[in-house]
């Protein structure tokens, strides 16, 4: 194998496993609705959105921003309606937009819910 061509290969790797499947795509639609169901614009549709965070998203847990290893304390939903993860490391504390929180590998259980915010905003 050329220099370079296993890096290719493991890039390929990497980038079909974040595609979702067709039965993944079905399944983020499914809870999108359960999210959005009772909810009559798009201001109730994030509320709804994040209540679902609140209610499944196994907290705490640590992942990786910019490099640095950080644990998200909770979800919160400002005032200007953007859902944000409260990210800790030692005595600071900073809000990252939900949309831009890498996960980490293994996902914490309920972060189907953070898959099918960002497939319902990427459609705003």
């Amino acid at each position: 194998m050329k220099a370079g061509a296993g890096d290719r290969a493991r890039k390929r790797k990497a980038v079909k496993k974040r595609v979702p499947s067709r039965m993944d795509v079905r399944r983020l639609d499914r809870l999108i609705e359960e999210a959005v169901v009772d909810a009559y614009n798009e201001s109730e549709q994030r509320t709804g959105f994040y209540t679902m965070l609140d209610e499944n998203l196994d907290l705490p847990f640590k992942t990786e921003v910019l490099g640095v290893e950080v644990t998200v304390e909770r979800v919160d939903l400002t005032d200007s309606e953007e859902i944000i993860a409260i990210c800790v490391r030692g005595r600071r504390r900073r809000g990252i937009p939900i949309l831009e929180l890498p996960l980490p590998v293994p996902p914490p259980r309920g972060s189907e819910w953070i898959e099918a915010y960002r497939r319902w905003a990427g459609r705003r």
